[in-house]
């Protein structure tokens, strides 16, 4: 019998009646959940191809809402570059961080910039996975190392929206599965999602690990939360959730299996190994990354430097403008993530998304770059598509379909402007 989810019973009531059966273990009620397969055939459920490719036929709509959402961005940031004179192939592949991970891919680490100021920028602060891929693809492909990160991003895209509809379907139904996968493609940075940034990467990794954990597969949830923290520093996030649910189960049930064992042990392996290696390399020992993150300005400083970031732009008009509409969005964020709390979502999407969102907010980096650090708490999308499955598919629809169309003259805009850092 496979072990039971983390939704646990508290949880019972969001999911659907069909998607659950109880049983019982040592004479106590548990709730396990099953798949659409399991309840075609209760004797027998297919396995290996035929499960993946019945999930696949699942998640077709979600997938194909995602992929024509991203469609029309990629169209109307080609019109639009075109209008002012730019390559969009540049944009998505050649700027920003999406450079700094081909230098990775190309030099290795250890190359940097010197600033007037005297501070440095090294390409340590970058973690490997993205520039792995990189190398990968363009040694089996005619691609330069900036056009396979662009594939890279793009097919992981994917798989992140299959993740979320996986998770979403699981908890609050189909429905919800793909209004969650739609909501996501229309974020108004969904852009990144096309670039060779690593965001797209680290939410595929984050949402099948966090996935796993909720039906029980301890040893997949640890290896990607060690992949999540081989991408992105706010793989801690995974690692996080993957510890406080086991903990949670561990207490529970008075004992812990191997594979329980394994998925703790296994999640924080990437994170750390590397952090340790920038430690062994730079001299700075367990620190060392933190110097290296501290000399691009980034740091935890509970908020303080965005909140009198915030504050400057309330002295005068029509910045202004700009800081009350910094104070909406963040406000909106938290009131998101205390909906999934007071609606009960699984300890490892609160502890994933929690940390994820404190990162963001409160992390003394650059201050434009705090949407594309929060594409990842996909989370804080679940109390909305549930909203939007209740509706009529004709009205979802037009609301999606309007989102969309302004989420990707936002980003066409924004990608010919300022940008992501």
């Amino acid at each position: 019998m496979r072990p039971a989810p983390e939704c646990g019973v508290r949880h019972a009531p969001t999911l659907r009646p069909r998607a659950v059966r109880a049983v019982r273990l040592r004479g106590k009620p548990i709730i396990d959940a099953v798949t659409e397969v399991d309840l075609e055939d209760p004797r027998r459920a297919p396995a290996g191809p035929a499960r993946a490719a019945g999930a696949l036929r699942r998640a077709a709509p979600a997938l194909l809402a995602y992929a024509g959402v991203r469609a029309l961005g990629l169209l109307l940031l080609a019109v639009w570059s075109a209008v002012r004179g730019k390559s969009p192939h540049t944009l998505l592949t050649g700027r920003w961080d999406s450079l700094w991970y081909t230098r990775v891919a190309d030099f290795g680490y250890g190359w940097e910039v010197r600033l007037p100021d005297g501070t440095v920028h090294s390409n340590l602060a970058f973690f490997p996975l993205l520039p792995w891929l990189e190398r990968l693809v363009s040694a089996v492909s005619p691609l330069s190392y900036a056009d396979a990160g662009l594939v890279v991003s793009w097919l992981a895209s994917l798989c992140a929206a299959w993740g979320i509809f996986r998770v979403a379907e699981l908890l609050y139904g189909r429905r919800a599965g793909v209004c969650a996968v739609a909501l996501w493609a229309v974020l108004p940075v969904g852009i990144v999602q096309s670039m060779a940034y690593s965001e797209s990467l680290f939410t595929a990794l984050a949402a099948w690990s966090l996935y796993a954990v909720l039906t029980g597969r301890w040893v997949s949830a640890g290896l990607l939360a060690a992949l999540a923290g081989l991408t992105r520093p706010v793989g801690a996030a995974v690692v996080a959730a993957v510890w406080a649910t086991a903990a949670v189960r561990v207490a529970r049930e008075r004992r812990i299996s191997w594979r329980t064992a394994v998925g703790v042990l296994l999640a924080p392996a990437g994170a750390a190994a590397y952090v340790l290696w920038v430690g062994h390399r730079t001299g700075g020992g367990l620190f060392g990354y933190l110097d290296v993150q501290g000399q691009w300005g980034n740091g935890f400083d509970g908020g303080l430097a965005f909140a009198r970031f915030v504050g400057e732009k309330l002295t005068s008009f029509p910045s202004a403008l700009a800081g009350l509409g910094l104070i909406a969005g963040v406000a909106l964020v938290i009131w998101l993530y205390v909906l999934c709390v007071r609606r009960r979502q699984p300890l490892a999407l609160l502890v994933y998304c929690g940390i994820v969102v404190a990162l963001a907010l409160c992390a003394s980096g650059y201050f434009g770059s705090k949407p594309r650090l929060l594409l990842p708490a996909f989370p804080l999308l679940l109390p909305i598509a549930v909203a939007l499955a209740r509706l009529r598919t004709s009205r979802a629809a037009a609301v999606l379909g309007g989102v969309a169309v302004a989420s990707a003259v936002y980003g066409a805009v924004w990608l010919n402007g300022s940008g992501p850092p």
